[in-house]
C-alpha cells in the first residue's frame, strides 16, 4: 500500500495488521478523484480506520486534519507509524476505541467533520451500521457541505441512513461498493 497523490505521493505504508481489510489503492484513487476539491482544508474522520490509508490520503491531498478511530491496538499502532512515515503526525489524531462507543460517549467535535470515511468490517450488520450513521448525524457533521463515504461489500444490503442523506455517487471496485452521501434538506 502506498499514498497515491499529493504531498506524500509514493510513500509506502507499513504492513497491514492481521484482520484488517484496507481499501485498495485503485479504490482510494477513484474515491479521491470523485471528491475533487472537497478535500482541500477539510476536517476528516476515518472510522474503522485500519491502516489509516484513507485519512492519510486525504491529508496528503490537502485536508487540514484527520481523526482516526479503530478499536484494534495493532491498527492504532499501524496508523501512528503511517502518520510518522508520511510526516502527518501533527495533522492526525489516533483514537483507539470502538467506533460506536466513541461516537456516543464523546461530545461532538468542536469543529464538525467535513468528510467522514466509514469502512466497517463487511460482516457488521446493517442495524449496527445504521446506529453509527445516526450517531454521526447527531452533531458530528459540518452544518453544510459534508460528505460521508460508506464502504460495504457490493452484495451487502444498504444501511439505514438519516432521512435527509442523499446518495450522490456510488463507486464499485472488486467486491467494495463506496457510497457517497450528502445532505439534502427539503424544507
Amino acid at each position: 500500500m502506498r499514498v497515491i497523490a499529493g504531498s506524500a505521493k509514493g510513500v509506502r505504508l507499513t504492513r497491514v495488521p492481521a484482520g484488517t481489510r484496507p481499501l485498495s489503492d485503485m479504490a482510494r484513487e477513484g474515491l479521491f478523484a470523485s471528491l475533487g476539491g472537497l478535500v482541500d482544508d477539510a476536517h476528516c474522520l476515518d472510522l474503522f480506520a485500519g491502516t489509516g490509508a484513507t485519512g492519510i490520503e486525504a491529508l496528503s491531498r490537502g485536508a487540514d486534519r484527520a481523526t482516526f478511530v479503530d478499536r484494534s491496538t495493532a491498527a492504532a499502532s499501524a496508523i501512528r507509524e503511517n502518520l510518522r512515515l508520511t510526516g502527518f503526525e501533527v495533522g492526525g489524531t489516533v483514537v483507539r476505541a470502538a467506533v460506536e462507543r466513541w461516537l456516543t460517549a464523546t461530545p461532538a467535535a468542536q469543529r464538525p467533520f467535513d468528510i467522514v470515511f466509514c469502512d466497517p468490517p463487511y460482516e457488521l450488520d446493517g442495524t449496527a451500521l445504521g446506529g453509527v450513521l445516526a450517531s454521526l448525524d447527531a452533531g458530528w457533521l459540518a452544518p453544510e457541505g459534508w460528505t460521508v463515504v460508506v464502504t460495504r461489500g457490493h452484495k451487502s444490503s444498504p444501511p439505514v441512513v438519516p432521512v435527509h442523506w442523499a446518495v450522490r455517487r456510488q463507486l464499485r471496485y472488486g467486491d467494495s461498493l463506496l457510497t457517497q452521501y450528502r445532505e439534502e434538506r427539503w424544507a
